[in-house]
């Protein structure tokens, strides 16, 4: 091949050039828009640098703990890089090290080794600043960020398995990582967005989200699914699926092997789903009493109308789960008992620690957000993505600037983080007001301190029997923040805890490979740790546990199977309908 060749490595590169070129401009006004204030960052500058600047003052009070920190850091490291340089290290157990290149190369080894010393003891550093504020939150979170961002592994100087590609392609790894990170700049508008999956590699109704049903009913903030059955007779109760609105409801519909959606229906539900708008700022005014009255109570009614029941179980996801239990406030306040059961899944109730989230969530931060969202009338679906990511930086972010940028590699075809990228805008009302009176203020679980729709909302209320799942490793809903609910609601309660986290541990169906498993027991002592120490664990997926609770529940004789139409309600078009296909 000579340089001539329409795909020669010179070509391509001139080409690439090019077309940063006609990026650079955007680059320079999105870094520029963020820095000024004039664009919304999840990560506020001024906020981060007083936590640091507070945690420097408590310090400095003790400056024999400073000195004693830096000559630790100073020994450790040293001891470190000596030991990796003399090979005389363990490999250790951390993905971002683990392949065998990092124990062959002497200068990556003791670049690696020593940078894992600095990481354990500027975390020992962070650990031992005074609890009681967000500023150690803070401090401990961003130093983590900073330090995993300078990982040798990032670097293609330093990563020795990016470097052997690059020897391997003749370069032709460098500048495929340069075309990707071109592609995610593009993609992003000026802000790098990282593609963690391959984006063409799913369609939604046909791959994903790809259950027969039909949509029944519609509104401004949702379309109603009811899907075909797939059994003879059904259970009498119909099961309402309400998932959370900052993705797409198919997280509960992936393909056939691991739809939740499917194996209801295999066990003989009737079954409905609320798929959410992708708000616009014609949804600027939508509150969360509007989610409510336009998501589950109009979906209730419209339940009835196709089916004739009164009485509904009901599973709500996420925020969708917090949507779900003030429902279940609201109409237990109002005496409305149509809900017969309700199962919340990875729902927090109980805001007191709200993990590593909260680094982003101030006074500060909302007055900051309501002005951004002025105009717009929503925020825009990619800053809650980043948030998440940022929490888990070393599965979200830097593995995949390695493999795209360093090794030139495609992301590859993952349902999960296919959905996960397919996330919606947010309503500026609801978001204000769902941050401020539940994040900030813990209001869910203080008697009347919320109201919804003009009613005065109490869980303790509730005495609908409730099936509550956790996740052990969940970064975006603690378990032990989950936990709480056991004993702040007055309905018969099973909590169960399950493995992994707040996705793969929810979307756990039953496989030969029992993945995960997950924890029961029948008394709930008011100490997370005291209940989880007495709990009994189960190899598999826990919905084999749910359906059967569920099932339990729903003695009556079993009904004709419900075909959407049936009812009052006339289907309006396929599922998975149009609001899900919105971007």
């Amino acid at each position: 091949m000579t340089d001539s060749d329409d795909n020669s490595p010179m070509k391509r590169l001139m080409e690439l050039t090019e077309r940063a070129q006609a990026l650079s401009t955007k680059v320079q006004s999105h870094a520029a828009s963020t820095a000024t204030g004039q664009e919304f960052a999840v990560a506020d500058a001024a906020t981060v640098g007083n936590a640091f600047a507070r945690a420097w003052l408590s310090m400095a009070e003790h400056p024999e703990d400073i000195l004693k920190f830096q000559n630790e850091m100073a020994t450790k490291v040293a001891d470190a890089w000596t030991r990796g340089w003399l090979g005389e290290s363990e490999p250790p157990k951390d993905r971002r090290f683990r392949d065998e290149s990092w124990n062959e190369d002497q200068v990556a080894r003791a670049f690696r080794d020593a940078h894992l010393a600095m990481e354990e003891v500027a975390s020992q550093l962070a650990d031992a600043l005074p609890e009681g504020s967000k500023d150690k939150l803070r401090v401990q979170f961003y130093t983590r960020q900073m330090l995993s961002a300078l990982s040798p592994s990032n670097f293609l100087a330093l990563n020795p398995v990016a470097r052997q590609r690059a020897i391997q392609t003749e370069g032709g790894s460098l500048i495929d990582g340069l075309e990707n990170m071109l592609e995610d700049l593009e993609r992003g508008e000026g802000r790098l967005d990282i593609a963690t999956n391959d984006r063409d590699a799913f369609t939604v109704g046909e791959d994903l989200g790809a259950s027969i049903g039909k949509v029944v009913y519609q509104n401004e903030l949702m379309q109603l699914i009811q899907y075909e059955p797939l059994t003879e007779t059904q259970r009498k109760r119909p099961m309402l699926l309400v998932p959370a609105w900052i993705n797409k409801f198919y997280i509960l519909d992936m393909r056939p092997k691991n739809s939740m959606v499917r194996y209801l229906l295999e066990r003989g539900h009737t079954v409905f789903i609320i798929s959410w708008a992708n708000p616009t700022s014609d949804h600027a005014s939508k509150g969360f009493d509007s989610y409510m009255k336009d998501g589950p109570l109009a979906a209730l009614d419209a339940i009835k109308a196709a089916t004739g029941e009164d009485r509904i179980n009901v599973l709500g996801f996420c925020i969708g789960g917090i949507l779900v239990t003030a429902t279940l406030a609201y109409l237990a306040a109002k005496g409305d008992k149509r809900i017969a059961s309700a199962t919340t899944l990875a729902t927090m109730i109980d805001f007191t620690d709200v993990g590593e989230i909260g680094v982003f969530i101030d006074d500060n931060r909302l007055k900051a957000l309501e002005v951004q969202m002025a105009d717009k009338g929503y925020l825009e679906n990619h800053h809650l993505q980043d948030m998440f990511s940022m929490i888990r930086e070393n599965d979200l972010v830097w593995p995949y600037h390695v493999s795209n940028y360093l090794m030139g590699r495609k992301p590859p075809a993952f349902d999960l983080l296919f959905w996960n990228s397919d996330s919606t805008r947010l309503p500026a009302a609801m978001v204000i007001w769902y941050l401020r009176k539940i994040y900030l203020e813990n209001g869910l679980r203080e008697a009347g301190h919320l109201s919804l729709d003009g009613v005065d909302i109490d869980i303790a209320k509730i005495k609908t029997p409730m099936f509550v799942l956790a996740t052990k490793e969940d970064h975006i809903a603690p378990w032990t923040s989950i936990y709480p609910t056991t004993g702040l609601v007055n309905g018969k309660v099973k909590f169960v805890l399950g493995g992994s986290g707040h996705i793969a541990g929810v979307i756990n169906p039953p496989s030969p490979r029992n993945k995960y498993g997950y924890w029961t027991r029948d008394d709930y002592p008011e100490d997370h740790e005291e209940w989880l120490e007495g709990a009994d664990f189960t190899e598999g997926s826990w919905w084999p546990a749910w359906a059967d609770w569920l099932e339990k529940m729903d003695r009556a004789k079993q009904v004709p199977a419900r075909k959407p139409g049936d009812g009052d309600l006339k289907p309006i078009e396929d599922a998975p309908g149009s609001f899900v296909l919105a971007r």
